[in-house]
């Protein structure tokens, strides 16, 4: 590991701990404006756990006794269950995808959901919340909002934690989830940009990040979106702007193997997108699947699309102007 990066380890990691509630609600009122904070959930058929979320949230951190969080939405991008009804009535403000910016129409894919979300949400601290987590702790929220409201050099933080593989009482799978991260982000991180190789969780869902960054910052629209964020924000304002904060263990839903191959596939070309700038020659990923007959191909394309920096959109140039 690179010595900076060692510093580094040092300065900008964190426990969700290190700042108690009462010192986060001091410097949010110290911060004024700079200190609003929307919370952002992107959710695609997540009835069975969006509301537990949403609530713990609304109950924990945006009450009169403690109100850090100053707007919740659940940003839905075209679920068929009972999400959006689940969210609203746990207390979220669900928008849906396709209501944001309606001249564009929306690509499929959460890194396009979290893009749009800049227009539907006015914080200038925003954080980002995966919608399937179980036995969720409100820490994830206070835990990486608080270094923004505190250190002012720093601006987006990712969560660290544990991502047991499966539910066992005995604890077998723990530490063995993140299967992605460890087989394809780690190593691509460690070789081509190992200043990035203290960030414990990479790939992860939970983050936060100063709105002046995040609109400067191109989104891959598919599952490449956070491994791109992490490497622009890290040429746009430096390592040391960048920080991570231990909230414990996360629980999720856990991918099969193909989508795990085709999450894969779409890191491996964000990554290189950003090696070359250039295109991949057959953006495809062909897997297989046994069938009656032996071993059928089944061929996806894999996401080559991002979305330009929110700041170039015209729609949300003239909000910010009007704000």
């Amino acid at each position: 590991m690179l010595e900076e990066v060692e510093h580094w380890l040092g300065r900008r990691s964190w426990s969700a701990g290190d700042r108690p509630l009462d010192q986060l609600l001091a410097a949010k009122r110290g911060a004024g404006a700079r200190g609003t904070v929307s919370v952002v959930l992107p959710a695609l058929n997540e009835e069975a756990t969006v509301g537990a979320i949403v609530a713990a949230i609304r109950d924990e951190l945006m009450s009169p006794a403690v109100p850090l969080v100053d707007e919740l939405v659940v940003l839905d991008s075209g679920s068929t269950d009972r999400t959006a009804q689940v969210a609203a009535e746990a207390g979220a403000r669900v928008v849906h995808r396709d209501s944001v910016l309606p001249r564009l129409p929306p690509l499929p894919g959460k890194g396009e959901v979290l893009w749009r979300s800049l227009l539907a949400t006015s914080g200038e601290i925003v954080c980002f919340i995966d919608a399937d987590l179980r036995d969720f702790s409100a820490e994830f929220v206070s835990g990486i909002v608080g270094p923004l409201l505190t250190e002012p050099d720093v601006q987006f933080v990712k969560a660290m934690y544990d991502r047991p593989l499966g539910t066992a009482a005995d604890g077998s799978g723990a530490g063995q989830g993140g299967r992605v991260t460890e087989l394809v982000a780690r190593p691509l991180l460690n070789l081509h940009w190992p200043r990035l190789a203290g960030f414990v969780q990479p790939l992860g869902g939970e983050y936060a990040a100063r709105r002046s960054l995040l609109e400067r910052l191109p989104f891959p629209v598919g599952y490449g979106v956070e491994l791109g964020l992490l490497i622009d924000a890290l040429h746009t304002v430096g390592l040391d702007a960048l920080g991570q904060v231990d909230v414990g263990v996360r629980r999720h839903r856990h991918q099969d193997g193909q989508a795990l191959g085709r999450m894969a596939a779409a890191i491996y070309r964000t990554a290189q997108l950003r090696l070359a700038r250039g295109h991949l020659v057959r953006p495809a990923l062909t897997q297989f699947e046994r069938g009656e007959n032996g071993f059928v191909p089944r061929t996806h394309v894999v996401d080559t699309e991002e979305r330009p920096p929110m700041a170039e959109i015209p729609e949300y140039e003239r909000r910010r102007r009007a704000a």
